[in-house]
């Protein structure tokens, strides 16, 4: 059966007994892995904070489903999780099969306190959900491409080498891998201790206060250079209103940004920009294409709080055209 960019096969098992049984597995385009989170938003133009979904997966999950694309999330969160949050995503046509609640356990949740201009935030760890572990990924998962999101270092190597075998791409956003924790939760940047996670992904992307991190170069070629040199075929490093850098084996790209409407809340624009890129890449799209995709959709997210305002598909493509044929072309 094909559904939509979902597909079914069966595989012929053996039980312990010696009989068979046919089990359907699905593959879908785009999967996601890290922790969901609950984040409370300090804006300046609010005197109060509001309270939303956030992580990278439910950013990425609701940029590629925008665009058609079929989605699965594994996830860990804990008894807190609101269920409204999990019955929107069903909504959206997320699978979330592989997202595991532990019910005596809090989700993931972060206070983003962002300066007058939108330009700098500082983060706080409020609460921290389990790992997320070998033994937490469904055995039936495959997809197109899988990517890594991880948040508050919930993913270790381990994991991602089990979802190398389940993907025929597999994509890193290490900004939790490098995020260092203060006593009062409060969020520092640290250097990558498992490099070994590099050699495994196909697709790199991060801020450049994180690349750098992750290499400890301070130079932004070198640190793209550095990561093309374990083996990663595509860089893309966000650099927020100036757009991003997009390196395919080391010939570097300039992906303009497209002026938003206006700025509201700048959260999760770099995780719609993989989202959107990761759902056009699985259609087989050239990466220049993908990476504008992903531009203009991060160029919507921000209009409104959270990742609750994308616009439309036609809306995404129409500033996506913009960019790739007057700027790229």
């Amino acid at each position: 059966m094909h559904f939509e960019g979902e597909f079914w096969h069966t595989t012929l098992l053996i039980s312990s007994n010696g009989g068979s049984m046919i089990q359907a597995i699905r593959s879908f385009d785009v999967a996601v892995v890290g922790h969901f989170s609950i984040d409370s938003i300090l804006l300046p133009s609010r005197r109060l904070p509001f309270v939303v979904l956030g992580g990278s997966v439910a950013y990425v999950t609701l940029a590629a489903k925008c665009l058609g694309s079929t989605v699965s999330v594994i996830s860990k969160v804990g008894g807190d999780f609101p269920k409204a949050y999990l019955w929107w995503l069903r909504q959206e046509g997320a699978d979330l099969s592989g997202v595991v609640k532990v019910e005596s356990a809090q989700t993931t949740c972060f206070e983003l306190e962002y300066s007058s201009d939108l330009s700098n935030r500082s983060l706080r760890l409020k609460n921290r959900a389990p790992c997320i572990n070998v033994d937490d990924l469904p055995e039936s998962l495959k997809a197109k491409a899988i990517h890594i999101g991880p948040i508050a270092g919930e993913i270790t190597s381990e994991v991602a080498e089990k979802l190398r075998n389940c993907a025929e791409v597999l994509s890193l956003d290490p900004q939790g891998l490098v995020r260092n924790f203060g006593e009062n939760g409060n969020v520092t940047h640290g250097s990558l201790t498992d490099k070994h996670i590099l050699e495994l992904v196909n697709i790199y992307k991060s801020s450049s206060d994180e690349i750098k991190a992750v290499t400890g170069l301070s130079d932004l070629n070198s640190a793209i250079k550095a990561v093309h040199d374990c083996g990663v075929k595509t860089v893309i490093v966000t650099l927020g209103l100036k757009g991003a850098v997009l390196s395919i084996e080391e010939t570097a790209y300039s992906i303009p940004a497209h002026k938003p409407e206006k700025v509201v809340d700048p959260t999760g624009a770099g995780d719609v920009f993989i989202g959107g890129f990761l759902a056009e890449y699985t259609r087989g799209e050239d990466s220049l294409w993908c990476a504008c995709v992903g531009s203009a959709a991060a160029s919507l997210v921000v209009e409104a709080f959270g990742p609750t305002f994308l616009g439309d598909k036609a809306e995404i493509y129409r500033r996506a055209r913009l960019l790739y044929e007057k700027e790229i072309k």
